[in-house]
């Protein structure tokens, strides 16, 4: 695992079921290397991860250990991925599933959704992607809590709770349209997040191309967030825009 990696898996709220026991990931892939290198970030965050390497020890292994959260190869020896999903949810009817898969067509990708994947990564993907959105599954579905309602970058808190934001101490004053871009930057640290995504996440919509918009709330922050210190948002020209401890 890279060391950005690593550094993305430290800054992720730590997650854990409401009595504190570790959050359960099942991996099942077909390719040793690349499930290792999904269950090690999980278990670098905390999880407990079980692996399975066929679809038929897939839904044996998911009886016993009972997962959380299911990342899922769709090509998989015994049966697919989707048959797979489809047994499992015969027993464990909420259990989310993430769907890994080389084909990257929308026809394939529509398929893992509609037999009921609530995410899918087509490879070769990001782990910090892979890692941020079964966080975000496991959230959704209310099997855990976080540690804490705070985010944390650097010097940088923002709460979730009461909508304070502080850096050094400082209280920063945010509008709520300002809260809710620090929050996605903050939710994906040290990540580069373009102005689409920014457009989907805090506008709901694609706002007729106007990506100036961003530009605009990006400059609104910087003045309130980075001003008189170290700069924390940067631009990656070309990209979009990065998150990241000052220096």
């Amino acid at each position: 695992m890279t060391e950005a990696s690593k550094n993305f898996v430290a800054d992720l709220p730590r997650l854990t079921h409401p009595d504190g026991t570790p959050i359960r990931a099942l991996v099942v892939d077909d390719e040793p290397n690349l499930a290792d290198l999904v269950s090690m970030g999980l278990r670098m965050a905390g999880w407990e991860v079980a692996v399975a390497g066929d679809g038929r020890s897939a839904v044996a292994r998911a009886r016993e250990f009972r997962p959380d959260v299911l990342v899922l190869d769709v090509m998989l020896p015994e049966f697919d991925g989707v048959e797979v999903l489809t047994k499992i949810r015969s027993f464990d009817p909420d259990v989310p599933a993430l769907f890994l898969t080389a084909k990257d067509s929308v026809e394939d990708r529509l398929t893992g959704l509609a037999a009921g994947g609530d995410d899918y990564v087509t490879k070769p993907f990001s782990m910090q992607e892979v890692l941020l959105r079964l966080h975000r599954l496991v959230q959704r579905s209310g099997a855990a809590s976080a540690d804490s309602a705070e985010l944390v970058v650097g010097d940088l808190v923002l709460n979730l709770d009461t909508r304070e934001v502080t850096r050094g101490g400082d209280e920063i004053q945010l509008t709520a349209t300002q809260f809710d871009l620090l929050r996605f930057l903050m939710e994906n640290p040290r990540r580069v997040v373009s102005k689409s995504q920014i457009l989907d996440r805090v506008w709901d919509y694609d706002f007729g191309g106007q990506a100036n918009i961003v530009e605009l709330y990006i400059s609104y922050l910087r003045k309130k967030i980075d001003a008189g210190r170290a700069p924390m948002i940067h631009t990656v020209r070309g990209a979009g825009y990065v998150l990241k401890p000052a220096t």
